[in-house]
C-alpha cells in the first residue's frame, strides 16, 4: 500500500484538456484561485460557460457561448462515440456532447479526470481478501476514481492478473496505451456500449484474469455476465447505477447482482414457525458481489461486508447497520454505523412486495422497454404508469384502449401477491 506521504496524490493533466478549449475560457480557468479543484467545464449554446466544483459553480465569462466556441472544441477533440463521449489520448479527461434533435452538438460537458492515488486505502482490506466488491454512490462522487486505483493496487501491489473492461475509456483514458494510473493492469476497450457484456465474457475466456474491473454495470445482460464471471472464481470489482443497496433491491434489472428476489409461498407449518404471512420475499441465489461499498463523500464510505446476510435481513424487514469508515491525516477509522430501516419498513410490506416481487414483473409490463433500447430506460411510447397502479395507455397509443393493464399474472413475470405497481 501507499505511504502517508503518497496518500491522495492527484494527477490531472489539466493542460491537456485546456488546449482543446477556446483561449478565452482557458484564461478564465487559469485565473481561478482553486483551479485544481475544478471537476467540470460546461459549455452550453446561448449560456455563459461555467466551471463546476464539488460544491459550487463559477461563471467563467460574461458573454454567452456561440457556435464557434462549440466547434472549436469539437475540431480539437475529434469523433464522439455512440455514447456521445470522447476523450484525449493518454489522459483521463472525458468530453460528453449534448445534441439537438437534428444531431447538432449544442452543449459540452468537459469532465476533468484525475488519478488520485491512495483512495482505495479505505477498503484495502477487502481487496486483499479476494472478495468481489461493488462500489455505489451518486454521480461524480468518485466511484471511477476508486475503481481505477483498485486496478492499480491489485496489479502492482498484490501481483494479480487484472483486466479492465473500459467501455467509455474512462478508467484508463483514451488511446491505445492505457494511462499509468491503472499500473500493470491490462485494458480491453469496448467498440460500442451495447457490447460491454460480450467483452466481459471475452476477457475471462481469452486472457485468464484473476480480477475483472468493470465500470457502470447497467443492463440485465451485464448483470448476467457479471454473475457468470463470479461463478468462474474470478474476483470482480465494479460499479453500478444507484446510490446504495436499497436502490439495487428496487431495481428489477440489477437486483441479480445481490442474488435476485423472488416471492415464495410457505406451507402453513413453516409460516407459523417463522411467525409471518404465507407469501414472503426471499433471495433467489448467492449474490454476485460479496461486499457493497456506498461512497458518502471522498473520504467516507459505508461498507456492507456480507451482502447475503444484509439482503436477507432487509427482506425480513430487519434494520441493518453497515460499517462506517472514514479517512483523515491519522489514517483510516472504523465504527458501527447507525441502523437504518429496511425498504420494506419504509415503503410498507405490501408496496415493497409489489415493487420488487420477482423482479421480472416490471420488465414484462407493456410499457417497459427491453434490452433493445440499451441504457435508455423509461417507458415505451403509448403507455404511462396508471394513477392507481398498472399501466395506462396514452392518447394515440396502441393496446388495451383506455384501460389500465394489470401486471403479468403468475409465472416468473408476476409480481408478489398479485400486486400492481404503486
Amino acid at each position: 500500500m501507499l505511504s502517508t506521504d503518497e496518500r491522495r496524490e492527484s494527477i490531472d493533466d489539466l493542460d491537456a484538456l485546456l488546449q482543446s478549449l477556446p483561449p478565452e475560457i482557458v484564461d478564465a480557468v487559469h485565473a481561478l484561485p482553486d483551479r485544481e479543484q475544478v471537476i467540470e467545464v460546461v459549455l452550453d449554446l446561448g449560456r455563459r460557460p461555467e466551471a463546476r466544483f464539488p460544491d459550487a459553480e463559477v461563471t467563467l465569462l460574461e458573454r454567452e457561448i456561440v457556435d464557434a466556441d462549440i466547434q472549436h472544441v469539437v475540431d480539437n477533440i475529434g469523433t464522439f462515440g455512440d455514447d456521445n463521449r470522447a476523450g484525449i489520448e493518454r489522459t483521463l479527461h472525458r468530453i460528453s456532447a449534448i445534441r439537438n434533435r437534428n444531431g447538432k452538438i449544442v452543449g459540452l460537458t468537459c469532465r476533468i479526470g484525475r488519478a488520485v492515488y491512495g483512495t482505495i486505502e479505505i477498503i484495502g482490506d477487502f481487496l486483499e481478501t479476494g472478495k468481489s466488491i461493488l462500489i455505489m454512490g451518486r454521480p461524480g462522487i468518485g466511484k471511477t476514481t476508486m475503481l481505477r486505483e483498485a486496478a492499480r493496487v491489485l496489479a502492482d501491489d498484490l501481483g494479480k492478473r487484472v483486466v479492465v473492461v473500459d467501455t467509455s475509456n474512462e478508467i484508463a483514458g483514451d488511446g491505445d496505451i492505457p494511462h499509468p494510473a491503472i499500473g500493470k493492469a491490462r485494458r480491453m476497450q469496448v467498440r460500442t456500449p451495447s457490447l460491454q457484456h460480450e467483452v466481459m465474457i471475452e476477457a475471462v475466456e481469452n486472457h485468464m484474469p484473476q480480477v475483472i474491473v468493470i465500470d457502470e454495470i447497467g443492463t440485465e445482460l451485464e448483470a448476467q455476465a457479471a454473475r457468470t464471471i463470479a461463478e468462474r472464481g474470478v474476483q470482480l470489482i465494479g460499479t453500478a447505477h444507484g446510490n446504495n443497496l436499497d436502490n439495487l433491491m428496487l431495481n428489477p434489472t440489477l437486483s441479480d447482482l445481490i442474488g435476485g428476489i423472488q416471492s415464495v409461498t410457505l406451507g402453513d407449518e413453516e409460516a407459523r414457525r417463522r411467525r409471518t404471512q404465507k407469501s414472503v420475499l426471499e433471495r433467489k441465489a448467492p449474490p454476485t458481489f460479496d461486499v457493497i461499498i456506498e461512497i458518502q463523500d471522498r473520504d467516507r464510505v459505508l461498507a456492507h461486508a456480507d451482502v447475503a446476510d444484509t439482503v436477507d435481513a432487509l427482506l425480513r424487514g430487519d434494520p441493518v447497520a453497515p460499517e462506517q469508515r472514514w479517512r483523515d491525516e491519522a489514517g483510516v477509522h472504523r465504527s458501527q454505523g447507525r441502523p437504518r430501516p429496511s425498504p420494506r419498513e419504509q415503503l410498507g410490506t405490501e408496496r415493497f412486495a409489489g415493487l420488487v416481487g420477482s423482479g421480472a414483473g416490471w420488465r414484462t409490463e407493456p410499457g417497459w422497454r427491453g434490452e433493445s433500447s440499451y441504457r435508455t430506460g423509461g417507458f415505451r411510447s403509448g403507455y404511462r404508469p396508471g394513477a392507481s397502479g398498472g399501466w395506462r395507455q396514452t392518447r394515440g397509443g396502441s393496446g388495451r384502449e383506455g384501460r389500465e393493464s394489470a401486471p403479468a399474472e403468475g409465472g416468473p413475470g408476476g409480481l408478489a401477491g398479485g400486486s400492481v405497481l404503486p
